[in-house]
Parts: C-alpha cells; sequence; structure tokens
C-alpha cells in the first residue's frame, strides 16, 4: 500500500491547473451509454474512480479509444449486455459508487439496468431510494437480491413520462433519471432536482446531443422524450473541490498559488465561504490569486456578533465536499467557527488525528464541530496517519504540509481516487512529499 511522506512547515510558490471534474465525469462516461455513435469528453482526470468507470465501460464493450492523456472517444454501438448479469459485473459494480449511474441510460435504451451494491467512501448512508423511485415513476419494475446485495430494474415496453417530486436533491439520482427520461416517451418533470453546475454540464451535453430538456439550473426540470440520441464532444469543467482544496492549502501553508483557469461562474459561493475564514482571493481573469498569508487570517463573524456556522446544503449552498478542507484550514485561524455537516454523519470522524495533531476541535456530535483556531501562534505537530476517505485525506494532507516535522499519510489510494498526480504537482510548487511502497 502507498504512502505519503511530508515534511511540513514550508512555504509554497507557483501556478497550478486544476483537473476535469471529478463527479461530472462519472456522469458524463454513463451519459455515452445512450447512444450508438461517437462522443468525446476531453478535461478527463487520470485518478483512480475515473478509470475504474472506464474500464467498466470497456467491460460493457464500449469501443474506447484514449486520444491524448485528458481525452477519450467512447462508442456504444455494440455492447455486452449479458456482462450485466455475469460475477464480473457484480464484483466491478461494486467497487465504484459512481456505477449506479449505468442504470438509467441501459434502462432508457435498452429496456434494463442492473447494478450490486456500490461502494465508495465511508462518510454515512447514502441511500439510492430517489433513484430507484424516479425510474419506477417512469414505468419501470424494481427488484432487490437482499442475499447479494443486487438491484435490478426493467421496463422491457419502454419508459413513460411522468410527474415527480423527488424525496431530496441527490445529484446523481438526478442525473440518472434524467438520463432514462431524455428516451421515455412524453413529457417528464422532474421537481427538487439537483442544480449543481455539474448537473447542468449533464444536461447541456444531452441536449447537444438532441434531448430536450427545459430548466437547466433550476430545480425544476421538464424533459421531452426523444427516440434517439447522437454523438458530440464535451470538455469537462474544471474541478470545483480540487479548486476549493487549493485555496485552503495556499493559506494553511502561507503560499503564495495562481489556480489557472478555474471557470470562477460555475464555483458558486466557495469563493466566499473561504473568504469568511479570513482568506484572501483576487479574481484574475478566469484565475484565482491567493497571496501569501504571512499574517495569517482571521474568521468573520455574523453581524450579531455570534460564532460563524459553515453548514453544506444543495447548490447553490455550499457543497458537502469541501467541508472537511475549510474544517482544517480553521485549524489555524483567529477565531472561532462552527462547522455543520448535515449530509453524512460520519464525515467528521477524521478530526481526532488532527487532535493529536494538536488542533482545538470539539467534535459536539457526528455532524457538527467547533473549531478554536490557532492564529499561528501554535504550530501543528507531524504524526503518522490513516486517509479515511478522499476529502478528509486531502485535507490531513494539508495539516501534514503545515505541521512542523516529518509526517506519514498511509491508505492514500483514497486521495488518488479523487486528486490526480497530486505529490507531483505539490513538487512542482517546492512541497517537499515522497511517495512509497509501505
Amino acid at each position: 500500500m502507498s504512502v505519503f511522506k511530508i515534511e511540513g512547515g514550508i512555504s509554497l510558490k507557483g501556478e497550478v491547473h486544476p483537473q476535469g471534474a471529478k463527479n461530472e465525469a462519472l456522469q458524463i462516461l454513463c451519459a455515452v451509454l445512450l447512444t450508438a455513435e461517437k462522443v468525446t469528453i476531453s478535461n478527463i482526470p487520470d485518478i483512480i474512480d475515473v478509470n475504474k468507470l472506464i474500464e467498466l465501460l470497456r467491460s460493457l464493450k464500449v469501443k474506447i479509444e484514449q486520444l491524448d492523456k485528458n481525452t477519450y472517444t467512447f462508442q456504444a454501438d455494440a455492447l455486452d449486455l449479458d456482462y450485466l448479469e455475469s460475477e464480473d459485473f457484480r464484483k466491478d459494480g461494486k467497487s465504484l459508487r459512481g456505477s449506479i449511474m449505468i442504470v438509467g441510460p441501459l434502462l432508457a435504451r435498452f429496456g434494463k439496468g442492473y447494478i450490486p451494491k456500490p461502494g465508495g467512501d465511508k462518510i454515512g448512508r447514502r441511500r439510492l431510494d430517489t433513484h430507484f423511485e424516479g425510474f419506477i415513476n417512469l414505468g419501470a419494475t424494481f427488484r432487490y437480491n437482499k442475499e447479494e446485495y443486487f438491484y435490478g430494474v426493467e421496463a422491457p415496453d419502454g419508459l413513460k413520462g411522468a410527474y415527480m417530486l423527488l424525496d431530496e436533491a441527490s445529484v446523481t439520482g438526478t442525473a440518472n433519471i434524467v438520463m432514462a427520461a431524455v428516451l421515455a416517451e412524453g413529457e417528464t418533470t422532474i421537481y427538487n432536482a439537483a442544480c449543481e453546475p455539474y448537473l447542468q454540464q449533464l444536461c447541456n451535453m444531452l441536449n447537444l446531443m438532441g434531448a430536450k430538456i427545459d430548466g437547466v439550473g433550476s430545480n425544476l426540470l421538464r424533459i421531452q422524450g426523444v427516440k434517439e440520441l447522437k454523438g458530440c464532444e464535451h470538455r469537462l469543467l474544471p474541478d470545483m473541490i480540487e479548486i476549493g482544496s487549493w485555496i485552503g492549502l495556499a493559506a494553511m501553508t502561507k503560499s503564495e498559488i495562481t489556480i489557472k483557469n478555474v471557470a470562477w461562474d460555475s464555483l458558486g459561493i466557495i469563493p466566499n465561504a473561504f473568504r469568511r475564514l479570513g482568506i484572501h482571493i483576487e479574481k484574475r481573469n478566469d484565475d484565482i490569486f491567493i497571496p501569501a498569508h504571512i499574517d495569517g487570517y482571521e474568521i468573520q463573524s455574523y453581524i450579531d456578533g455570534s460564532i460563524l456556522t459553515l453548514a453544506d446544503a444543495p447548490w447553490p449552498g455550499l457543497t458537502p465536499d469541501l467541508l472537511s478542507v475549510l474544517l482544517v484550514v480553521a485549524t489555524q485561524a483567529k477565531g472561532e467557527v462552527l462547522i455543520h455537516q448535515k449530509m453524512f454523519e460520519s464525515r467528521l470522524f477524521f478530526v481526532d488525528k488532527l487532535i493529536d495533531m494538536g488542533a482545538k476541535i470539539i467534535l459536539c456530535d457526528p455532524h457538527r464541530a467547533i473549531i478554536i483556531g490557532h492564529d499561528f501562534k501554535s504550530q501543528l505537530k507531524a504524526t503518522q496517519m490513516s486517509s479515511p476517505d478522499i476529502r478528509a485525506g486531502m485535507s490531513l494532507l494539508i495539516a501534514a504540509l503545515s505541521a512542523k516535522g516529518t509526517s506519514v499519510i498511509q491508505n492514500i489510494d483514497q486521495i488518488d481516487r479523487g486528486y490526480e498526480n497530486l505529490d507531483k504537482r505539490l513538487q512542482a510548487l517546492g512541497a517537499r512529499i515522497e511517495r512509497s511502497e509501505n
């Protein structure tokens, strides 16, 4: 198993180019199953989760050609649907949570879709009810094998458009239902739909392929079903979670970093969330410049003087994927903040590792933590730790880069699932980080 060895307490400097968006890639790659024509996708990140999905598509006999490091063509004109009921699929599909999104396209185009219970981060319950209730509303029959944890939906006579009010604004659930509905007969209305930029990207790509989706960017989508879709070219957005991670890393390590071509209009309130922690963020055309915070940064209070709360919420609220980074950055701020992780009950448990490093954190319950910042008057101490999930792993890496001494992070495959070639990119900025086999 690979580990990172990090010598902390070193200021970095330079430019970084954010990778393509992981969460968008998982949706867009599944959408290639909706057409027999060729689809070209660029800016695909070279990370474990995305590569696993590409290999899953390859096992389905999607014709895949890599044009350059981050550009591929996909053509799903001769799929092996028998693979969906094989033991290999049961093994391959459950290793990746994003695999759930192949079900909608397969159901729409071929009248059936199957998936083993998918894996992913151990950050708490992540229900699949929204996905399957949406398919049932479109006329599919649902079945579940409890012994083998295997899901299936079938609609041999095709899907029919319907009105549905989603029980939660699930991003992957909305994406899956949209991909099923674009080939359904008649009109589908989805209320309380997720409207994250990555879902907007999916809808725009589907419209380019010939779908008829209205309301893109809102929580009310209307979809007129079409008989077939054609090929297209699509470029992924830069990854907003990685961009936020670089912002936090720059502030925590007192580094001067420019983040290039961030697609600023797609970042929503992410820059302001970091500004609430006192971090200076400068917009330079479509770049973000973070100066070296030599004198530190101070957390803002509310107008009435009460303690700041940073909480996740569906878009255009703050993405839950960045709360771990915001939390670790707050450990060296001046002031206090309450981090409220509403969506997942296991995502804050990594704070015990930060406490071991000297951070002042009170874990109130599985969803809330109060952070009392050191104002850089007391440096975090290096330690040995293990990455529990993608985002916590990145947060621990940020902590290690700012800490005094040499830290070791084990289980870095979790970090590699979401961040491309991270050690090499950090080394280019001057970081002392090495990857080795434990």
